[in-house]
Order: structure tokens, then C-alpha cells, then sequence
């Protein structure tokens, strides 16, 4: 083979379609862009989430609505028929539930719930239980042991009052001022000065 042999592959090069150059061209007048227009412009771009002109998507969906807790704390749920793999008198904790494959990892927060038979006895380590499942571990002769205290939650009325340590004692009321003489109206006043004028000019001087 020689230089002047090679030739590319058939069908990898294809001839540039000139556009515009008449109608005999198969590409003239609007040369593929149609009738006026923004596509018929120079420099038209569609953005990528273009509909046409109608409302898009991203307005129509619902937003605002509802409320994320960020202090949302989540608890992965096992219930107490899932124990039953254990051997007896084994202490389930976070490491054997995840060497089980009953959580993903040895660090997540678990709540047992009731649902289901027990039949061995086991120490549960976990970080919150209900009441159904605390009572169906200690039938089967277990016990449960919580890895976080729950706050007890005062009622309402209670918190509104305060607690009885933190009342002070009044201070004494202070004695109210004695009550001033009523004065006596304008017109009595001249009346009463009038009658101690003459009273006045009668007394000899000394």
C-alpha cells in the first residue's frame, strides 16, 4: 500500500450542507430555520428549561409548604422478635445488632417495639423502648437497659405556674399616706375670708 492509497473509511466523511445558496440546494430561502422568529435570528439560545412561553415547571410545583425540623433526631426500629437470633443471657448493643446486620452501624439510635414474639432472654442496650416491648423482654426473663434518659415532660399547667423553690416572698405592702383634707370650693373660700376680715379690724393694736 502507498500513500496516495489511503482513503478514509466509506461513510466517515460526509460533504458540508450548504445552506442558503438557493432553492435548487434543498436548503434555500429560510435555509432550515423556519418562518421568523426568535429561532429565525442570529444568536438565538432556548434555555435548557425553556417551555415555549407557558408557566415552567419549576412555578408550578407546590413550594413553602410544610416544616423540616433541623433538630429532628431519627431512631432506627427493631422490634423484639428480631432478638430471638441471639443466644441467651447475650448482651444486645449496639455492636451485636450490627454484626448481625440488624442496623448499619454500631452508632445509630435504636427503639424496640413490641411487635412480635420473644423467646430467649437477653439484655437489650438500646436507646429508647416502649412499654409493650420493655414488658414482653422482662416476660422472657431479659432486662432492658436505656442508653439515654427521655426528660419527663411537665404538663402545661405546670409550666405556666412557677416551681415552688423559685417563689419569693412578697415584700410587705407599704402603710398608704393619710388622706388629705378636702378643699373647699372657690366661691366657699371668699365667703369664709370675707367673715375674718372684720374679726381682723376689731382686735385693738398694742
Amino acid at each position: 500500500m502507498k500513500l496516495h492509497e489511503l482513503h478514509p473509511a466509506p461513510g466517515s466523511r460526509q460533504a458540508r450542507k450548504r445552506i442558503g445558496r438557493g432553492i435548487s440546494a434543498g436548503q434555500g430561502k429560510t435555509a432550515g430555520r423556519g418562518t421568523k422568529g426568535a429561532g429565525a435570528r442570529p444568536g438565538a439560545k432556548v434555555p435548557r428549561a425553556f417551555e415555549g412561553g407557558q408557566m415552567p415547571l419549576t412555578m408550578r410545583l407546590p413550594k413553602l409548604r410544610g416544616f423540616t425540623n433541623r433538630w429532628r433526631v431519627d431512631y432506627t426500629v427493631l422490634n423484639v422478635s428480631k432478638l430471638n437470633r441471639f443466644p441467651k443471657a447475650t448482651i444486645v448493643d449496639g455492636a451485636a445488632l450490627a454484626a448481625s446486620g440488624l442496623v448499619g452501624h454500631p452508632g445509630e439510635r435504636v427503639k424496640l417495639l413490641a411487635a412480635g414474639e420473644l423467646k430467649v432472654a437477653v439484655t437489650v442496650r438500646v436507646h429508647r423502648a416502649s412499654e409493650a416491648a420493655r414488658r414482653a423482654v422482662e416476660a422472657a426473663g431479659g432486662r432492658v437497659e436505656l442508653l439515654e434518659e427521655r426528660v419527663a415532660r411537665v404538663p402545661k399547667a405546670d409550666r405556666k405556674s412557677k416551681p415552688a423553690a423559685a417563689v419569693e416572698e412578697e415584700p410587705a405592702a407599704e402603710p398608704e399616706p393619710p388622706a388629705r383634707a378636702a378643699r373647699a370650693p372657690k366661691a366657699d373660700r371668699k365667703t369664709k375670708a370675707a367673715q375674718d376680715a372684720p374679726a381682723a379690724e376689731a382686735e385693738p393694736a398694742e
